[in-house]
């Protein structure tokens, strides 16, 4: 279950009606799905063949199909991070900048455990929200955020695009921020 972290206060919001409530009041999607869903095979499985990958989408369907249609997504796909990702640190390193997009970011958290640092009004600053297997998040459009792993470095998580040519970042300067 997501868990929030004001970083300027160091309050943390739990419980899933505490957590939707506080990123409703952000515009944040927040829902959560049941992966007790997925087979053995893929629980906790952070190396996923194509195959494997394809049988995670198929296991969503139904959820996937229902955010396509609530909210225009046309294209999705499944991401997986491990120590055996080549170049974790550099990929890391490229996640941990603070950015917007043209579209809002999305997603599906079905194994592991991740973070978005999220920008939010100036009383409240940044913000985590820390995320668990059955956690799905939407960062809306042009609101700064990233996205990072938590200290298990390990995620399988399910993307959904608009744009048929995925999201594209935009930097965004922000001296305000300070790393956690």
């Amino acid at each position: 279950m997501a868990e929030i972290l004001i970083r300027n206060t160091n309050e943390r919001i739990s419980g899933e009606e505490q957590v939707r409530e506080f990123l409703e009041s952000h515009e944040v999607l927040y829902e959560h799905w049941d992966v007790s869903k997925l087979s053995g095979e893929l629980q906790e499985n952070f190396i996923l063949t194509d195959e494997q990958k394809a049988a995670v989408l198929q296991t969503f369907e139904p959820e996937i199909k229902d955010l396509a249609a609530r909210r225009g997504y046309k294209i999705w796909d499944v991401i997986t991070l491990s120590e055996a990702t080549p170049n974790l640190d550099e990929l890391l390193a490229k996640f941990e900048q603070i950015h917007t997009h043209t579209e809002d970011e999305i997603r599906a958290i079905v194994g592991g455990k991740g973070i978005f640092i999220i920008k939010g009004p100036e009383e409240i600053g940044y913000f985590n929200v820390e995320l668990s297997p059955g956690d799905v998040i939407s960062v809306p459009e042009n609101i700064p955020h990233f996205f990072t792993l938590m200290e298990n470095q390990k995620i399988v998580a399910v993307r959904l695009f608009i744009e048929e040519n995925g999201w594209i970042a935009e930097p965004f300067e922000d001296p305000s921020f300070i790393k956690a």
